[in-house]
């Protein structure tokens, strides 16, 4: 049977309370278990999964990572949303925290990159519905004119359809 998903992600993190509060704040992610200071494990708005993010705490002198630049390991994750009126407000609350590092338009994907308090990367990401991709699928990384986005598929309409959602 092949994989159908990613059902969790942990991340080692040095401050477990820090850490749940930006993705609590940020992304909206709700405690649905844990050890107070030592581990916690948060799931995604309107998720099923019983955990979609576990957070285990290393204490304040853990070095930062270096995946990618001296070691290798993980460069990012990816969190999926319905909409780009969803993708512009998580735009606007990661930049008030200075988390947002970057957003890219990848011609399927919108997508935005921040940082969490550790300096772990992670993506948000909209999906184009399968229907609405063209034919001849595009792999490219551009600046990400979000408005201009909302302007050609609307602020509602549901990422994904045909690609990581069931059509119908």
């Amino acid at each position: 049977m092949p994989v159908q998903r990613l059902n969790h992600a942990v991340l080692y993190v040095r401050d477990v309370d820090r850490s749940v509060a930006f993705y609590s704040d940020a992304l909206g992610f709700r405690v649905v278990a844990g050890m107070p200071g030592r581990a916690a494990f948060l799931q995604a708005e309107g998720s099923t999964n019983d955990h979609d993010l576990g957070l285990f705490a290393m204490g304040e002198r853990a070095g930062d990572t270096q995946a990618g630049r001296t070691t290798v390991g993980l460069y990012h994750l990816a969190w999926e949303v319905d909409t780009l009126a969803e993708l512009r407000r998580i735009a606007g609350v990661l930049s008030e925290r200075g988390a947002l590092v970057g957003a890219s338009d990848h011609g399927s994907t919108k997508a935005l990159y921040a940082h969490d308090p550790d300096g772990i990367e992670f993506e948000v990401s909209w999906l184009v519905p399968a229907a609405l991709l063209s034919p001849e699928p595009t792999v490219m990384t551009a600046p990400l004119d979000l408005e201009a986005e909302i302007s050609r598929y609307g602020a509602e309409t549901r990422g994904g359809i045909g690609v990581s959602v069931a059509a119908g």
